[in-house]
């Protein structure tokens, strides 16, 4: 979030290689990057999608699109393999590429019984070692960064890297607003980026940071179709699924109640599906913004008022995504550099 009037548009959840496959997922990133979005953000979830190799055929097919992971855990991969794969994607890309790091999600690590330490600390201490390797420094001095590390602790080619946090809770987004570059949150419901500011703010003047050098996207999901009822039907089953891996903080500031995303969650653990979808409700739903084009205007137009600089559209659970890019690339954005150029 800056004061600059400039307005910064991103994109989530589009394509994997896996899903995709080579040529669908060329197709998608270039026609994002036709549409006029900035940048494009590619889903690490573990054991989701295809992880580094979607990342790295989206900046091999586009030319001008920043691509950014959203995220890598410094738990499924060491924060000095992940400094190793983003110093290497910089030097793929002239520079277009961008860290988004965070500390995953405790429920996709339970799969796999990994053993964890708390989000907070595990992610500063990576995004500090991070930063320090692909800048070609010595970690071995370095007592905040994980390790110990020896001096030999050093990438061959290093190349530094803008490094987003994704976050949700107070305490991430204050480590956030202290180290990081950039910030990557899940605006869950859209209003809840005004707290996320808020605590990001509080941790860049503890540092002595000014907000203007990081730049807040406000990572909101959208549904969007020239069929309303069918955008919404897909919305519906991505926060069932999504439910358990919600901030819980998050939900209260934003009055909404963390009991109902529980239930849904238990009904997600009993394998019903299709019944965790039907408990979706119409309070639930206002995580997101949806609907036609006109709808999505009118509701992404109070964040562009307030100041909002970054909106970052997750796409999930969008049957036609085709059509969704075009018709944010086309009809949405547009029109909302319009209003913040007023």
């Amino acid at each position: 979030m800056t004061d600059d009037g400039e307005l910064t548009f991103s994109i989530r959840g589009v394509a994997d290689i896996e899903t995709h496959g080579r040529a669908g997922l060329t197709e998608l990133t270039q026609l994002v990057e036709s549409a006029g979005f900035d940048m494009i953000w590619s889903g690490n979830d573990f054991l989701s999608g295809g992880g580094l190799a979607t990342l790295t055929a989206m900046l091999w097919v586009s030319e001008r699109l920043k691509v950014a992971s959203g995220v890598l855990d410094p738990v499924t991969l060491h924060p000095g393999q992940i400094a190793q794969f983003a110093s290497g994607l910089q030097w793929l890309s002239d520079d277009r590429f961008i860290l988004g790091l965070g500390a995953g999600s405790e429920e996709f690590f339970k799969w796999a019984s990994i053993p964890h330490d708390k989000p907070v600390p595990r992610t500063r201490s990576a995004l500090l070692a991070i930063r320090a390797l692909t800048e070609g420094r010595d970690l071995s001095t370095e007592s905040r960064a994980g390790g110990p590390w020896l001096p030999t602790a050093r990438l061959h080619h290093p190349r530094a890297v803008p490094i987003y946090v994704g976050a949700m809770g107070p305490r991430m987004l204050e480590m956030a607003g202290r180290y990081a570059d950039g910030v990557i949150a899940l605006a869950l419901p859209p209003r809840y980026v005004f707290e996320v500011v808020k605590h990001v703010r509080r941790g860049a003047d503890a540092a002595g940071r000014d907000m203007a050098d990081i730049d807040v996207a406000a990572g909101v999901w959208c549904g969007v179709s020239e069929r309303p009822e069918d955008a919404r039907a897909g919305l519906r089953r991505h926060i069932a699924l999504m439910s358990g891996s919600l901030s819980v903080d998050a939900l209260l500031s934003s009055g909404l109640d963390p009991e109902e995303f529980a239930h849904v969650q238990s009904l997600l653990d009993s394998g019903r599906e299709d019944d965790a979808i039907a408990a979706v409700t119409p309070g639930m739903m206002e995580l997101a913004f949806v609907g036609g084009p006109n709808e999505v205007i009118d509701q992404c137009a109070p964040l562009v008022a307030a100041g909002v600089r970054h909106i970052s559209f997750g796409m999930p659970g969008v049957a036609q995504k085709a059509e969704a890019i075009r018709l944010l690339g086309h009809k949405v954005i547009p029109e909302l550099r319009r209003m913040a150029a007023e």
